[in-house]
């Protein structure tokens, strides 16, 4: 019993291509592609969305607060139990106060940047059974 208990606490490591809407508790390498600020330092809560991907694609970052500082184009981060989170039908990647971003050495791998996920809409659909 113990082990699999030990086996629900794994991190899943994924690629960005893989990502799917409500997946959480993911482990990503990316590197930053892009970052602007789109809520202003006067307000209470600092946001900022970043463009992030590795070599299966990109999609956007939604960096609060001290997050922020971290998402500087070019640098290589590690998101660890990152979530997607949902908006306007479209695929954000987001950690939450329960995960943790680490910057790490550069990365050798190449963005691709022609497979954007957040470009992706969703479309809730109810199942009547």
């Amino acid at each position: 019993m113990a082990e699999s208990s030990k086996e629900l606490k794994k991190p899943l490591v994924k690629k960005v291509c893989e990502l799917r809407p409500l997946d959480s508790g993911l482990t990503l390498t990316v590197k930053v592609v892009d970052t602007k600020m789109v809520a202003p330092k006067g307000r209470q809560a600092r946001t900022a969305e970043s463009l992030v991907g590795d070599e299966t694609g990109i999609i956007v970052f939604v960096a609060r607060n001290d997050q922020v500082d971290m998402m500087k184009e070019g640098s290589t981060v590690i998101l660890r139990n990152a979530k997607i989170e949902m908006y306007r039908g479209s695929m954000r990647l987001a950690v939450d106060r329960w995960g943790r971003i680490e910057a790490t050495e550069p990365a050798s791998f190449t963005v691709k940047e022609d497979c954007n996920l957040s470009l992706i809409e969703f479309e809730t659909v109810n199942v009547v059974e």
